[in-house]
């Protein structure tokens, strides 16, 4: 929805009311010192009484910003304007008759202040710029004018012509005023029009390399689970290694893009600080060993048990730190150092490896940037990682630091600012376990794609469940309307109707209203997750599909509903 001038002006005005009310105030105590008589008191109730009138009238603007007045509410406004200014600007022809020489200053000087003002607010909507200018201008020309022909002091019409000056010096800073504002709103428009070719254009290629990398890394996924010789296994895992470096810049250029848009979000929640380090400790240990590296963890004390931080974004910052450190040191070992210092919890990376040059050192938290150009044939990325750590790390209110030494080594700080908590208690629902949970589940699964809806039978299938499989929205709704399902894995961009369409629908029938229903797609921005979450679904998947995630929402979700609905039959 795009403001009218109307409206701007009307915003303008109302932002200002009361520094117009207070500016009214102080003059007309200024007009009674020069002048002490009740005339400056009737004065400023007249001033509240009209701006009173031009608030009521202009209100309808700030409440249809959109609305563009016929020419009866235009004249309206007008009048309105007119007579408001009028009244405000009275006190100058007051003062000028009554003040003596010092009244008549002071009312050259209000009345400019007066022009001044309404040619810069109002600037927007001429008609109304018009009105008020005219006001003010029959005062400030008129007045010396006047009184030059009425006392025969023909010497006093240098004042009317030093008066027409300084409007026509007001004219031409207001057109340079309106050109630069106009200039700045047109930028800012293609801006936001870029900024949403952009988010577009992200959305598209996320999608379609999403879609196709699906049926790569699923297929190895299931390839894996075959009988397979030594050599045939090696080749898999380099296929299923590859496809995951490919999500990893993906995502990477993905949350690069949504930093620099201001949009990136913050989650704050309970983490238990030993477990999560010694979570990524076994997921980067063989990794390093691979390379004759050793990883080892060391945790100061002092160290809280609990803290409160966002847990995806720590753990990504610390996967980005300890993915360089492994891959960057051939030989000797990796220590991660936490420390604690007063609400701030230290995390330092030391490596042994090749070191970064120190005129490069500056460089490497650069956006698309690397130690030398050599780095990304070795070692590959998009020089991202680091980038996105730091700003990650000042986002959460933190630093990530480097110190290194070319050949010897370099070590990684990052420093956070968080809150010790209490260790959460123990949930006392044990997590579901996936053998044997989703054996003779009913499952309605909607994906366009072919390939997607045989990978879907392929991962599926071994675990006992029973599958429906449709290919659009419409189908899948019509399915739930005439049979009970455990739960429903829906794909969002569909032909003849989408997976948020039909989700809709789905939660208003009798049949499968309550059946969690879980987003399977490639459409894996903010967006798309938010739209999600607005239909109401149990859980939010991303293709490439991760086969142990999927049964394990799947799981969940069936035993979420086993508990709420005991007595529901099982299809």
């Amino acid at each position: 929805m795009t403001a009218t001038p109307y409206a701007m002006v009307s915003q303008v005005r109302n932002q200002e009311l009361k520094t117009r009310l207070a500016l009214a105030a102080f003059i007309g105590a200024t007009a009674w010192v020069v002048t002490p008589t009740i005339w400056p008191l009737v004065w400023f109730a007249a001033v509240l009484a009209t701006q009173a009138l031009d608030w009521l009238v202009f209100r309808r603007f700030r409440r249809h910003p959109d609305w563009r007045p016929d020419r009866a509410y235009l004249v309206l406004s007008c009048a309105t304007t007119i007579l408001s200014v009028a009244v405000y600007a009275g006190i100058t022809a007051y003062l000028w008759f009554k003040g003596g020489e010092v009244g008549r200053i002071f009312a050259m000087v209000q009345c400019a202040g007066g022009l001044l003002h309404v040619s810069l607010h109002m600037h927007h909507a001429r008609p109304v710029l018009i009105s008020a200018v005219a006001s003010h201008a029959t005062y400030f020309l008129g007045l010396p004018i006047f009184g030059a022909i009425a006392t025969g002091s023909w010497h006093e019409l240098l004042i009317a012509i030093g008066c027409l000056l300084y409007m026509s010096h007001l004219v031409v800073a207001v057109r340079q005023s309106s050109m630069t504002t106009t200039a700045l709103q047109s930028a800012r428009e293609k801006a936001e029009i870029a900024s949403a070719a952009k988010s577009d254009f992200l959305a598209v290629v996320s999608h379609e390399i999403r879609t196709p990398m699906n049926a790569v890394i699923s297929a190895a996924n299931l390839l894996r689970r075959t009988r397979l010789d030594t050599r045939q296994r090696e080749h898999v895992s380099m296929l299923i290694d590859a496809g995951d470096v490919l999500m990893g810049l993906l995502n990477d250029v993905l949350d690069f893009s949504k930093i620099e848009a201001g949009k990136m979000e913050l989650e704050s929640a309970d983490v238990i600080v030993r477990e999560r380090l010694a979570t990524l400790n076994r997921l980067w240990e063989p990794r390093a060993l691979a390379s004759g590296v050793r990883l080892t963890l060391r945790i100061a004390p002092e160290v809280p048990e609990a803290v409160r931080t966002d847990p995806l974004r720590f753990q990504q910052i610390l996967f980005n730190l300890l993915s360089n450190a492994v891959k960057f040191t051939r030989d000797g070992q990796i220590v991660v150092a936490v420390d604690w210092n007063g609400g701030r919890l230290s995390v330092a990376v030391s490596d042994t490896g090749c070191g970064i040059p120190a005129d490069r050192l500056a460089q490497v938290f650069n956006s698309f940037e690397q130690a030398d150009v050599g780095t990304t044939r070795r070692h590959g990325g998009t020089g991202l990682g680091l980038s996105i750590s730091r700003k990650l790390a000042e986002i959460m209110g933190g630093t990530l630091t480097v110190a290194s030494v070319e050949g010897e080594g370099s070590t990684f700080t990052l420093s956070l600012p968080m809150e010790a908590v209490e260790r959460p208690a123990a949930r006392l629902d044990r997590q579901v376990e996936i053998a044997g949970s989703l054996q003779g589940r009913s499952i309605l699964a909607a994906d366009d794609h072919e390939v997607n809806r045989r990978i879907l039978t392929l991962l599926l299938e071994p675990h006992g469940c029973r599958l429906t499989l449709v290919e659009n929205g419409a189908e899948a709704l019509e399915a739930a309307l005439n049979q009970p399902f455990d739960a429903i894995l829906m794909d969002m961009q569909m032909p003849v109707m989408d997976g948020l369409e039909a989700t809709r629908r789905i939660r208003q029938g009798a049949v499968n209203g309550g059946t969690p229903v879980i987003a399977l797609t490639a459409n894996a921005l903010d967006v798309h997750r938010a739209a999600w979450d607005a239909a109401g679904v149990h859980a939010f998947l991303t293709k490439p599909i991760d086969p142990v995630m999927l049964a394990r929402t799947l799981a969940e979700a069936c035993a979420a509903v086993r508990r709420t609905s005991p007595d529901s039959a099982v299809a």
